[in-house]
C-alpha cells in the first residue's frame, strides 16, 4: 500500500530545524504484514530526544529511516498467526519488541531482549526485513520497529499493547516510551519504596514521568532538578515537593535528605548531569542512569564511591519494563487520577509540522509535542 511517512536521508546537527528540514515527508510503498504482524494506522505519535539523537547522530542506525518510536493507532490488518489482537483494536506501540524466548526475556528481562536489539540496530522488524521502499525503490529502514511518524505503520505483534477504546490517543502514545522509560525506572528498576527520598535530573517527557512514578511509589521527598523554569512548575503540580535549578541543586538536594537522595534518576543524555545525579546520592544510594549520550561520551566518577561508600550507578533501559504487564498498570493509574500523563502534552499537531516540533523541543521549549498524522495543515493545538 501507500502511505506518507516521516524520512530522514542524512544526519545533521545544523539548526534550527525548522530551516535545515532533517525530515521530509515523503509518499513510500508499504508491505502487507507477515505473519506475526501487524498493519496499524498511526494516530498520534510522540516527538522524543531519542528521535533527534537520530537525526544528529548521537544515535546511530542505518538511512534512509522512517523515525517516529512513540506512538498509537488502530489495527487495521493482522497477519497470520497473530492471537491477542483483531481488526479494529486501539494500541500503543513499544519500541522493543520482546520476543520472549531468548535469555534475556526468559531471565525476565524483555526490554533487553537480543533478537529485538539486533532487529532495531539493523533497521528491520522482529519477523522479518524492511517493509519499507521509496519512490525509487530502494529499501527506507524501520526506526526500532515502530517508524510512528507515519500514517501506517507494519510492527511486530510484540511490539503492541492492546489499550481501552476510551483512552485518548494523543494521551496513549505517550505510554509507550516517556511513561514506559520514566515510571519505569522508579517502579521497576529501582523499586523505590514509601517515604524513600529521590531526585530527578531533567525534565523532559521520561523524567517528569519519573517524578509521576515516585508520587505513585510514595516517596519523600520528590525532587526535580532543571534549566526551564516553567518544567520544574510543572513538576510542582505533578507532584514533586521540591524543585531546583541545576546551580543549586547539589546544596539543595542534600539540604532536603540529610546528606543525598537515596535515589537519584538522570534523564538528560549529558555525562555532566548524571555526574550531578551521582554527587547528590547518599552513602549506600542508588543513581540510575535512563539519558542516551553520544556513545563516545564518557564519564568522570571518584572510584571510591563504591566500594568506599556502597554507591551504586545502574542503568535502566525502557524503564526496565514488560510492556504487556506495565502499560496496562500504569493506564489504570492514570483512570484513578494518579498519574496524569495529559499534563506531559506540550502541543498537537500536524505532520507536516515535524520539523518545527523537533526544534521546539531541542531548544527545550516543549515537554512532549504529538503529531496527528492525519490531522489537516494548520491543525496545531
Amino acid at each position: 500500500m501507500k502511505t506518507v511517512a516521516a524520512v530522514l536521508r542524512a544526519i545533521t546537527d545544523k539548526r534550527p530545524y525548522g530551516e535545515s528540514r532533517p525530515m521530509q515527508l515523503e509518499e513510500v510503498e508499504l508491505g502487507a504484514p507477515r505473519a506475526g504482524e501487524l498493519l496499524v494506522r498511526i494516530e498520534a505519535a510522540g516527538v522524543c530526544h531519542s528521535d533527534i539523537s537520530v537525526v544528529d547522530g548521537s544515535r546511530v542506525r542505518p538511512l534512509p529511516m522512517a523515525l517516529g518510536h512513540e506512538a498509537a493507532g488502530i489495527v487495521e490488518e493482522v497477519g497470520h498467526g497473530v492471537r491477542g489482537v483483531k481488526v479494529g483494536d486501539h494500541v500503543v506501540l513499544t519500541f522493543v519488541p520482546s520476543c520472549g524466548i531468548c535469555g534475556e526475556c526468559s531471565s525476565g528481562r524483555p526490554a533487553l531482549c537480543t533478537p529485538a536489539a539486533a532487529a532495531n540496530g539493523a533497521g528491520s522488524l522482529l519477523h522479518g526485513p524492511s517493509l519499507l521502499k521509496g519512490a525509487d525503490g530502494k529499501v527506507i529502514h524501520h526506526h526500532v520497529g515502530v517508524s510512528g511518524f507515519a500514517r501506517h505503520a507494519v510492527v511486530a505483534r510484540e511490539s503492541a499493547v492492546v489499550v481501552p477504546r476510551d483512552l485518548p490517543l494523543e494521551t496513549a502514545a505517550l505510554f509507550g516510551c516517556a511513561v514506559l522509560t520514566g515510571t519505569g525506572a522508579v517502579l521497576n528498576t529501582a523499586s523505590v519504596r514509601p517515604g524513600q527520598s529521590v531526585a530527578v535530573f531533567g525534565l523532559g517527557g521520561v523524567g517528569l514521568a519519573s517524578v509521576m512514578g515516585a508520587v505513585v511509589a510514595n516517596a519523600w521527598p520528590v525532587i526535580a532538578v532543571d534549566p526551564v523554569p516553567a518544567k520544574r512548575e510543572l513538576a510542582l503540580q505533578l507532584g514533586a515537593t521540591a524543585v531546583f535549578a541545576p546551580e543549586e541543586a547539589e546544596k539543595g538536594v542534600k539540604d532536603l535528605t540529610g546528606g543525598g537522595a537515596e535515589f537519584t534518576f538522570e534523564a538528560a543524555g549529558i555525562p555532566a548531569v548524571l555526574e550531578a545525579a551521582f554527587r547528590t546520592t547518599r552513602r549506600g544510594g542508588t543513581t540510575v542512569a535512563m539519558g542516551l549520550p553520544h556513545p563516545s561520551r564518557t564519564l568522570s566518577l571518584p572510584a571510591l564511591a563504591f566500594a568506599g561508600l556502597g554507591q551504586s550507578l545502574v542503568g535502566s533501559y525502557m524503564g526496565s519494563a514488560s510492556p504487556q504487564r506495565d502499560i496496562p498498570r500504569y493506564i489504570a493509574l492514570w483512570r484513578a487520577g494518579r498519574m496524569p500523563v495529559d499534563r506531559l502534552q506540550s502541543a498537537t499537531m500536524p505532520l507536516e509540522q515535524i520539523n518545527e516540533a523537533f526544534e521546539s523541543l531541542a531548544a527545550g521549549n516543549a515537554v512532549r509535542q504529538v503529531l496527528l498524522p492525519h490531522a489537516r495543515q494548520g491543525a496545531k493545538g
